[in-house]
């Protein structure tokens, strides 16, 4: 059955979208399924589940953008491209994100909400492995996210309506979780619209790269993952977990908000008033 492209570009967003999701499963569960039958250890089906999912992402993303969009340089249109401006905003948010969560950690020492410890690992080793996973986080979010996911939105509504829907499914997706994981890290949901909202900010203030946006992902988790995994802070219980961070997650107390909020009020004053 040939398939009429042109249709599909044609349909509402939320219609082309659960198109793009239903092709993508189609495609992921036949070799998905005899990982989870073949192997197991639970790590390793996750990783193998995971990278084979998003690298046939990537595949879809170009024959859409090619037989859907006629636009075979699709993930040039999303913001993902190799030149020396999107490199030079990816080292700035990178900076920008590690620096922010060394400052959220070093105001609440200060404050005597926490104590600094000594590293009980290696912690170049540490250092090192939290670069690599951070950015293949931020990466792998941001082109799902503040690419493709946006981008469609962008098609149909308004900036500001595209802003805030992509931010609020950001944060949303981040919840499919066992109902008792929900409930636990439920008060990460607002920190996480904030950080969406920061990260279509900052592509509308690049011009539509991505760089930026993958930058201050990864910053972000590779600062928290250097502090969390390296046990550099013990915290001292003056103040309550709900300000500091419940289960020791800044996103998921109010200092944390505080911060994020500044850091998307900083990054949206830099755009035009006619993209927020």
């Amino acid at each position: 059955m040939k398939i009429n492209f042109n249709r599909v570009a044609q349909n509402p967003a939320p219609i082309r979208l659960g198109y793009f999701i239903t092709i993508l499963l189609l495609l992921w569960l036949p070799f998905a399924a005899p990982i989870y039958l073949l192997v197991h250890d639970a790590n390793l089906v996750s990783i193998l589940t995971m990278v084979l999912l998003y690298t046939e992402f990537i595949f879809l993303l170009k024959l859409w953008g090619k037989h859907v969009y006629r636009q075979p340089q699709i993930l040039r249109q999303y913001g993902l491209e190799i030149t020396r401006k999107n490199g030079l905003d990816l080292l700035r948010g990178l900076a920008l994100g590690l620096i922010n969560i060394l400052i959220l950690f070093g105001v609440q020492g200060f404050l005597g909400w926490l104590v600094w410890q000594q590293p009980k690992v290696f912690l170049l080793k540490v250092i090192l492995e939290g670069l690599i996973v951070s950015l293949a986080i931020g990466f792998a979010e941001e082109l799902l996210f503040r690419g493709w996911l946006l981008n469609e939105l962008q098609r149909d509504y308004s900036p500001r309506v595209a802003l805030w829907t992509d931010a609020v499914a950001f944060a949303v997706l981040h919840f499919i979780k066992p109902w008792e994981v929900i409930i636990q890290i439920l008060p990460q949901f607002p920190a996480l619209v904030l950080l969406g909202l920061t990260q279509v900010w900052g592509k509308r203030w690049r011009r539509g790269r991505l760089g930026l946006p993958i930058g201050l992902h990864g910053g972000l988790v590779w600062g928290y993952y250097i502090i969390n995994v390296g046990e550099l802070v013990k915290y001292s219980s003056q103040v309550p977990d709900w300000i500091t961070g419940v289960n020791q997650n800044p996103l998921q107390g109010v200092i944390g908000v505080l911060f994020m909020s500044v850091l998307a009020l900083w990054i949206r004053g830099r755009i035009s008033k006619n993209y927020i």
